[in-house]
This record gives structure tokens, sequence and C-alpha cells, in this order.
């Protein structure tokens, strides 16, 4: 496999990975959990979501032929809690998806090195996906952050258990070496 095809398995991998940290956060939060502010400086999930979903939809919309920082978006307003169920925080976080990853399973190794905008900026293909690469996990990252903080019951861990590190591993080397290939799910999403 080409080093750029590589690549592009790579980032998806990674950003699937977080796609489903942040719907098993969510998933585990009552409705109105979602739209919890501690202060007038803090944004609650549903806000964080709304800011992800607009940046994807943003960058991601004709990603190769015009400006990620399209004119429609209204980035304030991303934060603002205009939600009104768990069911609207999801059909919002899946529309960003979804033109994010369909836009990232068409990208071809050849167009890695093209340049597109953001704010009248250029960047090669490699750089912006990058770009994202630490701008949504960061968010992914408050929203599993603050779900831990908003639960009112026993957290379900999203990676290692506390004090089961042990353990994970005793059951990781006693298997054979293995490359992580994608679950049946995720094959289906990247199709």
């Amino acid at each position: 496999m080409e080093a750029t095809e590589s690549y592009l398995e790579s980032v998806k991998k990674q950003f699937l990975y977080y796609k489903m940290l942040g719907e098993k956060a969510m998933a585990q939060l009552e409705p109105e959990q979602l739209f919890i502010s501690v202060n007038e400086d803090t944004n609650s999930i549903a806000a964080i979501v709304k800011h992800i979903s607009g940046n994807m939809l943003s960058r991601w919309t004709d990603f190769l032929t015009s400006d990620g920082e399209k004119e429609w978006r209204n980035r304030d307003a991303e934060f603002e809690n205009d939600l009104q169920s768990k069911e609207e925080v999801i059909l919002v976080w899946n529309k960003g998806w979804d033109v994010f990853l369909d836009t990232l399973n068409s990208l071809k190794p050849e167009q890695l090195s093209e340049i597109i905008y953001i704010r009248n900026e250029g960047h090669t293909v490699i750089e912006a996906v990058n770009r994202q690469l630490a701008h949504y996990p960061y968010h992914v990252g408050q929203i599993v952050f603050y779900a831990k903080q908003l639960k009112n019951s026993s957290w379900d861990s999203l990676s290692i258990p506390r004090n089961k590190s042990g353990n994970y591993n005793a059951e990781k080397f006693a298997k054979e070496k293995e490359i992580k290939n994608f679950t049946d799910d995720e094959l289906k999403r990247l199709k």
C-alpha cells in the first residue's frame, strides 16, 4: 500500500474512533444533561456538537473547490443553546459527520498535495485533514470530560477502566500479534 493511501486509511480510523467516543459519551447522559452549561464561559455538550457540525459543514462542503470558511456559516450562533432535544443534537452531530466522512472517503491519494483554502489561507489537503484531526478530537475530549462530570451514576469507561491496565495488557499480550483492522460497522461507514 502506498504511503498516501495508508495515510488516508489511518486518518479515517482515527476520525471514526473519535466519532465513536463522542457518541458513547453522549449516550450515557440523560437528554437534559446535553444542555447544561455550568457558567457563561462554558459551552454545553449540545453547543459543542453544533460547533463541530458547523465546522464540518463549512470545511468539507465543496472541499476542493471553495474556501473552507463558507459565507453562510455563522460560527457565533454555533455556541447558542437552541437545540431542543437529544434527537436534535444527534441529528446535528450526524449531519456534520456525514458531510465530513463522505468528503474524506472521496479523497484520492494524488489529491493530498493539492492546495485548498481556509479563511483565504492555503493548506495542502494533508494539512487541512491534520488540522481537523487536532480540532475534532479536542472537542470530543471536551464532550467526554463534561459527560463524565455530568453523569449521575457510574461511568462506563470508554477506554481502559481505572485499575484495569494490568488485566487489559495481559489479555492483549496473550494473543498473537495483529494489525488492527476495521470492524464491519467501520467498513460500512467508510463505503
